[in-house]
């Protein structure tokens, strides 16, 4: 269980939660301690297939965004975790303010909880915080926050948008520019992209020739939902899910992917070694894996345990471009 800063706030009284009215619970995590609120008032807002499947399972009811009847007047109390991306996390506190009852914003230090304070000083009178495992937990009512309202979809050139919060939000990556120019021609008819995020490699695999269908799977939805705005072709097919679970109609002739390595702000290798043992499961016995990571992350003893041969197409000091060919024990 994540920090109990929310729990001490309710348990020890320094918090009255409304006796009526839902609770709008924004971008909780797995493992956030929720147990001080009421499970059946609470509203789950997440959009990472993985957490937002979490809380669902655990009896919570889940969405992916607050909008529509969502925002119609029912909530009488706000949860805000914040989350890394700052306009992201403005954004959500902004919405939650815009429901007019008692807003909790907590986040840890690294995740800029005392600036938020600071910030949220200037615009509403702060009813109280505490200090505890590395954060900060504090509530408010009241207050104008109409310029942090999320200014939507973002054009950022060469005919693709994204969305605050989305990796690489801000332009093209390198990583996945070095993995796009060292594809080969041809792919393949069924082709995977893992982790696709907004969508920039799978408009590069669909240049390639014979591609009939290209599967993009992503379990945040809102870059999901920029990857349908910068994506038309009809031979993709899009799919908001955890890319170590989703399992595919047919094998795979190629799976590409820049696979994610932080399930926080530390480097976590083994979400990547996730994806890998995922690629190897849904390629066709001749199939291969294309990957780019960065140069420190160590993904070949993985690479080698499951591929027959594994190959190093590209790269320079930042970043390495692997191929792996012939999956030879694929499984999950």
């Amino acid at each position: 269980m994540l920090n109990p800063r929310l729990s001490l706030a309710v348990d020890g009284g320094q918090i009255a939660l409304p006796s009526e009215g839902r609770i709008a619970v924004f971008a909780p995590t797995q493992g956030a301690d929720l147990s001080a609120l009421p499970k059946d008032r609470c509203v789950i807002i997440q959009s990472f297939k993985p957490d937002h499947d979490a809380f669902a399972q655990a009896g919570y009811d889940c969405v992916t965004e607050a909008n529509g009847e969502l925002s119609s007047g029912e909530f009488s109390a706000s949860v805000v975790f914040l989350t890394r991306a700052k306009v992201q996390a403005r954004a959500l506190i902004a919405q939650a303010a815009s429901f007019g009852g008692l807003v909790i914003v907590d986040g840890q230090k690294t995740d800029g909880a005392e600036s938020f304070l600071k910030e949220c000083k200037k615009r509403s009178d702060i009813q109280g915080k505490i200090s505890k495992a590395h954060g900060k937990l504090f509530w408010f009512q009241g207050g104008d926050y109409a310029d942090w309202v999320s200014p939507g979809p973002k054009d950022i050139g060469e005919g693709f948008v994204t969305a605050p919060g989305v990796f690489s939000a801000d332009g093209i990556d390198p990583a996945s520019a070095a993995l796009a120019a060292a594809l080969p021609v041809k792919l393949g008819k069924n082709v995977a992209d893992l982790g696709a995020g907004w969508g920039y490699l799978s408009q590069s695999i669909l240049q390639r020739d014979g591609v009939e269908t290209l599967y993009l799977i992503e379990a945040e939805k809102a870059a999901l939902d920029c990857a349908k705005q910068n994506i038309t072709d009809p031979r993709a097919e899009f799919h908001w899910a955890d890319a170590t679970l989703w399992a595919p109609r047919a094998k795979m002739d190629t799976v590409v992917m820049n696979p994610p390595f932080h399930t926080g702000r530390a480097a976590e290798p083994e979400l990547g070694r996730k994806f890998i043992a995922a690629a190897a499961a849904m390629l066709a016995p001749a199939g291969h894996l294309w990957l780019v990571a960065n140069r420190h992350l160590p993904y070949e003893t993985t690479l080698e345990g499951l591929f027959a041969k594994v190959t190093e197409m590209a790269g320079d000091n930042r970043f390495k471009v692997l191929r792996a060919e012939r999956p030879s024990r694929p499984r999950r």
